[in-house]
């Protein structure tokens, strides 16, 4: 099982990678879209990263509410905790 914080790091680690975000601007509160600029099509690859990354399928459905960095985590949580 894998903590949140192991989670959040990982994450994070996508994010500055494939996105060119910066890891230290990025909190639970981060907006994905607003405050990291990233788009639909962005989503779409991060989604598609973290499947690769943890081989489970993230369900479309727990991704469209997604907001906030803090929800990708607890989603990704979820996941790879079940």
């Amino acid at each position: 099982m894998a903590t949140r914080e192991e989670i959040s790091n990982f994450i994070k680690d996508i994010l500055a990678e494939e996105f060119e975000c910066e890891r230290e601007s990025i909190n639970d509160s981060t907006n994905l879209f607003t405050e990291l600029d990233l788009d639909s099509i962005d989503a779409v690859d991060l989604v598609v990263r973290l499947q690769q990354q943890t081989k489970k399928r993230v369900n479309p459905e727990d991704f469209k509410k997604i907001r906030t960095f803090g929800e990708v985590v607890d989603v990704v949580e979820k996941l790879v905790n079940e």
